[in-house]
C-alpha cells in the first residue's frame, strides 16, 4: 500500500488546491524568466535584423542605440569603397508617437535605402517599399494592415507590407520608410522654425544626415581588419556585430536585466519557504496518523517516504500546471515572453531540489512524534 497516495486521496480537494496555488507561484517565476529572455531578444532584434557585420557611427560614440550618432549622408560612399566591404547602407532611427483609429501609437521608425542593407528582411504580408516616397512597412503588432494609412509627422504614408517580431528595445513596434522620408521626418524643421532660421541668416540646414552606416563584409576578409581600417583612415567609430549586441544587452538594458534577475531569485526563495510551510502544515495535520504508524511498528523509512513522496508529487503537479499555464498565456503579454526549454528544465530541477530541501522540516517533525500520541483522546 502506498501511504502517500492514500493520504492524498483522503484529502484530495485540499491537496489539489495547494498544488494550484504552488503552480501559479511557479508560473510567475517562469514568466519572469520568459520576460528576461524576451527583453534580451527584443533588444537584439534591431541589431540582428539587417544581417550586417559592421556598424559605423559618429566618432567617440557607441550609437545609434546606446548614444546619439550623426553622420553626413555621403559617408556611405566612403565606407563602401573600403576594401572588403561588399554592401553598405545608410540608416536612421527615431521614436515617433502618432494617432491611429485605435488611439495613440508609439513607433520606432527606421529609414533605409531600398536595395541596400537596413530594410525589412521578412514580410508576412504585402510587398517591400518600391517607391521613393510615402510608403511604409509596419510590424504586425501595430494592428495595421496593407492598404491602411499612417500619419508620420506632417505626411501620410500608405502601408504596403507587414513584418512580424520587429520591435525596439523598449517594445515599440518598428516601421520602415525610405531614407529620404525619414530624413525629412527627423531633421527637417517645421515651416515656422525654418522661416525663423532664414530670418536669422542661418540659411537652410542640410537634412542629408544619417545615424549610422551598416556594412556587410566579404566572408574571406577578417571583419576586425576592415573595422581597424575604417577607424584609422576614415576617423569614425566602428562596432562589429558582436560588439553592437554586447552594447545592447550589457548597457542599454543592463539595469532592467539585473532587476528582473533579482526579482526572479526572490520569487524562488519565497517559493522554497512556501513549499516548506505547506509540507510542515500537512505533516502537523497527520500527527496522530504518524503516531499510529509508529505504534504498530512502521519503520521510519515508511514515514519519511510518505512525506517525501507527497512533497515531490506536489512539486511535480504544481510545476506541470505552471508550465502549461505560461505556455498557453505567453502570447497575451504586452511584451515578448520567450519560454525556452533549458529554462523550463532548469526550473524543474530547482523545484525538485526545493521539494527535497523543504521536506526536511516535515521529516524532522514526523520523526519526533511520540507513538503514545495515538492513544491520546
Amino acid at each position: 500500500m502506498n501511504l502517500a497516495v492514500r493520504d492524498i486521496r483522503h484529502n484530495l480537494g485540499r491537496f489539489l488546491l495547494t498544488c494550484l496555488g504552488l503552480g501559479l507561484l511557479l508560473a510567475i517565476v517562469l514568466s519572469m524568466l520568459g520576460i528576461y529572455r524576451g527583453l534580451i531578444a527584443e533588444s537584439l532584434t534591431l541589431a540582428r535584423a539587417p544581417e550586417v557585420d559592421l556598424w559605423v557611427v559618429e566618432t567617440n560614440s557607441r550609437g545609434p542605440f546606446a548614444e546619439s550618432s550623426r553622420l553626413p549622408g555621403d559617408t556611405r560612399e566612403a565606407v563602401a569603397r573600403v576594401a572588403g566591404v561588399t554592401e553598405a547602407g545608410a540608416v536612421t532611427y527615431q521614436s515617433v508617437e502618432t494617432e491611429t483609429a485605435a488611439g495613440k501609437l508609439r513607433l520606432y521608425v527606421i529609414g533605409y535605402e531600398p536595395g541596400r542593407p537596413g530594410g525589412p528582411t521578412r514580410l508576412v504580408d504585402g510587398r517591400p517599399i518600391i517607391q521613393s516616397r510615402y510608403e511604409v512597412v509596419v510590424d504586425r503588432s501595430t494592428g495595421l494592415t496593407v492598404g491602411d494609412r499612417l500619419k508620420l509627422g506632417r505626411r501620410e504614408f500608405r502601408v504596403v507590407g507587414v513584418t512580424a517580431g520587429q520591435v525596439s528595445s523598449g517594445g515599440d513596434p518598428v516601421v520602415f520608410i525610405t531614407l529620404r522620408d525619414s530624413q525629412k521626418l527627423q531633421f527637417e524643421l517645421a515651416p515656422p522654425a525654418a522661416r525663423r532660421e532664414l530670418a536669422r541668416g542661418g540659411g537652410e540646414a542640410s537634412s542629408d544626415i544619417v545615424n549610422a552606416i551598416i556594412a556587410r563584409i566579404d566572408p574571406d576578409v577578417p571583419v576586425a581588419g576592415v573595422a581597424d581600417g575604417v577607424r584609422r583612415w576614415k576617423h569614425l567609430a566602428v562596432l562589429t556585430q558582436e560588439e553592437q549586441e554586447t552594447v545592447l544587452s550589457r548597457s542599454v538594458i543592463e539595469r532592467a536585466r539585473r532587476q528582473i534577475g533579482l526579482f526572479t531569485t526572490l520569487l524562488l526563495i519565497v517559493s522554497t519557504v512556501i513549499i516548506a510551510l505547506i509540507i510542515y502544515t500537512l505533516t502537523i495535520d497527520k500527527t496522530k496518523e504518524i503516531a499510529t504508524l509508529k505504534l504498530i511498528g512502521a519503520p521510519d523509512r515508511t514515514i519519511v517516504g510518505l512525506i517525501l513522496q507527497q512533497a515531490l508529487a506536489m512539486g511535480a503537479i504544481g510545476f506541470t500546471f505552471g508550465v502549461a499555464f505560461i505556455v498557453s498565456m505567453k502570447d497575451s503579454f504586452p511584451r515578448r515572453v520567450v519560454v525556452e526549454a533549458p529554462d523550463v528544465l532548469a526550473l524543474g530541477a530547482v523545484v525538485f531540489l526545493v521539494c527535497l530541501l523543504a521536506s526536511t522540516l516535515g521529516v524532522r517533525l514526523a520523526l519526533k512524534v511520540d507513538p503514545a500520541t495515538a492513544l491520546a483522546g
